[in-house]
């Protein structure tokens, strides 16, 4: 769930880091193994070598961006800014405990979140535009946020969530890197919007145990009115959680019901059904499995810009989203997170 409004990077925070779901099978439908067994998939490309040249390649794409579809082309290492308005230098607003996540993100000790400034969709209805859109946040060094990973799991979290992290690929990795060396362990959640390449994604292989998506349209005509012209949104986030659903599969958690690897699709309901719920369902149920981890969000509300348009000016009403939650069922979806 978006995390409401954060802060910018205190010189504290600096310092220190140096629902339910839908059905009781719901639960049982998930895998789990014990958390003594498993490691994070990093850890074997560190080994390996291969997380180094994965760096590489990542960070060669800064000389002509294109970490997301808009493939602005723009030099980072120069200082040169795109749509999402980023450099070369990892910029974040905030940095702790988190537990207004899912259930199996959140479990005792919160998500250790990190949430980035800026952002490559900007939709006009941002519930988070002070971040997303206007950049609040401050500038740290990778080093400081591979400390800020470590200090996470240290806290007692139960992951590190990356909350808007696709204009940041190539400085968390090697945030990563640092991390290890210190101790990291935690899964690794990617919480995206969705509007990822798949030459990015597959670059990612093996680096992210949870990916946490947003499916936000399935309507392109929707998508270039209210994110900046994001026409191709529906197919791009489609082909990028299909390979997000091939590198890590349903979700797995521990004996304790804590995510350890998998998919976890996050949708809005927007009013007038503008996000296309009733397709999106669908799309799960028929592309990946009936049993994936959904979580139908009813927590719109106008932000930002969305009083310019009537059709977003509102909340969602309780019948909307008792309707987004039929349809969840018809299509046959078992494993659904609700609000």
């Amino acid at each position: 769930m978006p995390p409401g409004r954060g802060s910018v990077v205190s010189d504290e925070t600096r310092r220190a880091f140096g629902g339910n779901l839908v059905g009781a099978a719901a639960w049982t439908a998930i895998s789990t193994m014990g958390r003594k067994d498993w490691e994070p998939a990093y850890l074997r490309l560190e080994r390996s070598g291969e997380l180094a040249e994965r760096l590489r390649a990542l960070h060669a794409i800064y000389r002509s961006c294109r970490l997301c579809p808009r493939r602005c082309g723009v030099n980072r290492l120069r200082g040169d800014k795109g749509v999402c308005q980023g450099t070369s230098r990892v910029k974040v607003n905030s940095a702790h405990p988190h537990f207004g996540e899912e259930p199996p993100l959140v479990g005792r000790h919160g998500s250790g979140t990190i949430f980035f400034s800026n952002c490559n969709l900007r939709c006009i209805f941002c519930q988070n535009w002070e971040i997303a859109h206007r950049g609040d946040g401050g500038y740290i060094s990778d080093l400081e946020l591979g400390r800020m990973m470590y200090e996470l799991q240290r806290r007692g979290c139960h992951n590190i969530n990356l909350v808007t992290p696709t204009h940041c690929v190539p400085n968390i990795v090697q945030a990563l890197r640092s991390a290890i060396r210190l101790g990291l362990r935690a899964p690794l959640v990617y919480n995206c919007g969705g509007y990822e390449p798949q030459e990015i994604v597959k670059l990612l292989d093996g680096i992210v145990d949870i990916y946490l998506p947003d499916f936000k349209y399935t309507d392109g005509a929707m998508a270039a009115k209210y994110s900046s012209d994001a026409q191709d949104y529906p197919e791009v986030a489609a082909a990028a959680i299909e390979e997000m659903h091939r590198q890590v599969g349903e979700l797995v958690t521990d004996e304790h019901g804590i995510a350890l690897r998998g998919l976890m699709i996050r949708h809005l309901v927007l009013p007038e059904n503008i996000a296309g719920t009733d397709k999106f369902v669908q799309w799960v149920a028929r592309k990946l499995t009936p049993t994936t981890y959904v979580n139908i969000m009813a927590q719109y509300h106008p932000a930002h810009r969305a009083f310019e348009h009537p059709q977003l000016a509102r909340r969602i009403t309780p019948e909307e989203y008792r309707q987004a939650i039929g349809w969840a069922r018809e299509a046959g979806l078992t494993n659904v997170n609700r609000d």
